[in-house]
């Protein structure tokens, strides 16, 4: 199916409108106990519900905006066909959500053949809106943002990373290349929402990013909105970065992604 450019803003005008109330839906739980819940399990239950419920509503509102496209959600799984595809997180930093932090997000994307064709990235506690269509740029709020300090020097650079918990094997390697980076920049801050953190690098308000076996559905919104705003956004070897494939993404400013690709590829051996 081709999608125009008027089509795509359109589509991308109602995908704001779910993904907002998919937002609402989460704050009426978020920091809130049910009557009941006396331990944390009960707490849990309540996080998954919210979890479930938001992937729901993103799939009944997404699936009748495009005809013939699929959904691959993290709750969920794959459903329909995957050359054209809804590839969604609904909760993307559960773990937040469910402790009171209020660094979690929605993460929506558009994908076709494997190209991310539009992205929303929404932070509901603050009501901060991150969207792009492809060859368009990228939103904050509404209004194109280009990142901020492009020309910084990766001595004042800012790095953003995860904790490989999905991958307790190569926890060793992370934190050899945590220490060479640290010394690369400014400092290291982990926010727990990927999706968060890669719309914060396509802003410029940090400066470098890497993290292992990440899902699609945590960067397919987020991979877009790098590369709209001229993010170098590659694998361990330097190369153009396959969400589906790659196990480890390595994404920065032009000026400081190479030195950064180097502290991370001499401290993994993932081949």
């Amino acid at each position: 199916m081709m999608l125009h450019m008027d089509e795509l803003t359109s589509v991308l005008n109602l995908t704001v409108n779910i993904v907002r109330r998919v937002g609402a839906f989460q704050l009426q739980y978020f920091r809130q106990m049910p009557d009941d819940a006396s331990d944390m399990k009960a707490v849990r239950e309540t996080v998954s519900f919210v979890d479930v419920e938001s992937e729901k509503i993103l799939a009944e509102g997404l699936l009748p905006l495009v005809s013939n496209a699929g959904f691959y959600g993290e709750e969920s799984g794959k459903k329909g066909g995957q050359d054209l595809v809804w590839i969604v997180d609904p909760l993307d930093g559960t773990t937040n959500y469910l402790s009171g932090l209020d660094q979690f997000s929605v993460s929506v994307a558009l994908v076709k053949h494997g190209i991310p064709l539009l992205g929303v990235v929404y932070k509901p506690f603050s009501d901060e809106l991150f969207t792009c269509i492809k060859g368009q740029g990228v939103a904050y709020n509404g209004e194109l943002c280009k990142p901020r300090y492009p020309d910084a020097d990766v001595s004042e650079a800012l790095f953003s990373t995860g904790f490989p918990y999905r991958s307790p094997d190569i926890a060793d390697q992370f934190f050899t290349a945590a220490a060479g980076v640290l010394t690369l920049g400014r400092g290291i801050r982990r926010s727990g929402s990927a999706a968060l953190d890669v719309a914060h690098l396509a802003m410029g308000w940090h400066q470098g990013f890497w993290e292992t076996d990440l899902q699609p559905y945590d960067i397919a919104a987020g991979v877009l909105m790098m590369e709209e705003n001229g993010i170098v956004v590659s694998n361990h070897h330097g190369e153009p970065f396959n969400m589906f494939a790659d196990r480890l993404m390595v994404a920065g400013l032009p000026q400081v992604h190479p030195l950064l690709l180097g502290k991370v590829a001499a401290a993994y051996q993932l081949d």
